[in-house]
């Protein structure tokens, strides 16, 4: 009797431990829909994660131009619209993973980022890639926190 009086008190005191995820899809009409099977971001408490977002324009469906700084700042923009989305804003980023097709860019997307970011900057890193999906120039990654 003693055996199962203490599995049902252990039962019981798992069960109260567990906490439901606090899981959410996040997406923006003001950025372009994901192109394979992912989400724009996903919101786990108070942390915002942010897929990779090309300079696609979300109105076209088509690059923003042909040159990296437009790129650049279109998928900057994307990743601002997925951020209001979520009730977040770039003051709420902690790290951006950039990847870009040309490191000779670099120079470029740095006066781009501090438009963006002007104080307070993101933990950040910047690689070069042999290639991009959609063969876009650059692809921007964030995490945000509350």
């Amino acid at each position: 009797m003693k055996k199962i009086v203490a599995a049902i008190f252990l039962i019981i005191l798992m069960g109260c431990s567990y906490q439901p995820s606090d899981r959410e899809m996040i997406s923006s009409e003001k950025s372009p829909a994901a192109i394979g099977p992912y989400s724009q971001a996903v919101r786990v408490g108070d942390t915002l994660y942010l897929s990779g977002q090309l300079g696609l324009d979300p109105l076209t469906g088509k690059f923003a131009g042909n040159g990296f700084e437009a790129q650049a700042r279109q998928a900057l923009e994307n990743q601002k619209a997925i951020l209001e989305a979520a009730g977040f804003s770039l003051r709420n980023v902690v790290q951006c993973q950039v990847f870009v097709v040309d490191m000779n860019n670099y120079p470029k997307f740095n006066t781009i980022y501090k438009e963006y970011f002007t104080e307070d900057f993101p933990a950040r890193a910047v690689l070069e890639v042999s290639r991009i999906p959609a063969d876009g120039l650059v692809e921007i990654m964030m995490v945000a926190e509350r």
